[in-house]
């Protein structure tokens, strides 16, 4: 999710208070094989890119980013992941989970979509025009919780849940946090989060 909002500053594109960002799953196993993709790799992985941040700080997360005018979250979603990654889906599923982050210091919310690619082509190649993604790589499910501890708690606990219950909710969970400034620069202890109940999406 490389198009949230960047914690060290600035304002959402627009100075709208809302962030409207799509994210993919891309997933790859023995059936569904991208080019490029180690030979001999036993077992389901699911793509994530390294986000370079201000500051200096990388965090993972899935690719995708934020929904411009005039734009709907599907083209975005599948324009993001083209920049982000060189790989064109042909189609998404979903919404596998929603997200909603609330920054009150900011009067800004972050809605995120999150989807799951049916299929896809192409081989990996990186032309983020943001300048923000500096890797992409297919993570074993078993690692990517690891990979991921430096991301944002909006990214990912509801990643993880999803990797551990596979996508078989019938309804798309709706995962609601809020975001108070701590004071402190570095990113980690930029934001006290906490996790608040919202009804599921129907």
């Amino acid at each position: 999710m490389a198009g949230r909002p960047d914690t060290a500053g600035g304002e959402p594109r627009g100075r709208n208070s809302e962030w409207r960002v799509g994210s993919g799953l891309l997933l790859a196993d023995d059936e569904r094989r991208p080019a490029g993709f180690p030979d001999g790799v036993i077992g389901t992985h699911v793509l994530l890119v390294a986000n370079r941040r201000r500051g200096g700080s990388v965090d993972w997360s899935p690719p995708g980013g934020v929904v411009d005018p005039g734009e709907t979250l599907l083209d975005a979603l599948t324009r993001e992941v083209i920049e982000e990654t060189g790989l064109q889906v042909d189609g998404w599923s979903g919404p596998c989970y929603r997200v909603r982050v609330e920054f009150p210091d900011r009067a800004m919310t972050l809605v995120a979509e999150v989807h799951r690619a049916l299929s896809w082509h192409g081989e990996m190649a990186l032309s983020d025009p943001d300048g923000i993604v500096e890797d992409a790589r297919f993570v074993a499910f078993n690692d990517v919780r690891s990979l991921v501890a430096s991301a944002p708690q909006w990214v990912r606990e509801p990643l993880g849940d999803w990797l551990l219950t596979g996508g078989q909710d019938e309804v798309p969970p709706v995962y609601g946090f809020v975001a108070q400034k701590h004071g402190q620069p570095a990113f980690s202890k930029e934001w006290l989060v906490e996790r608040v109940d919202l009804p599921p999406s129907g």
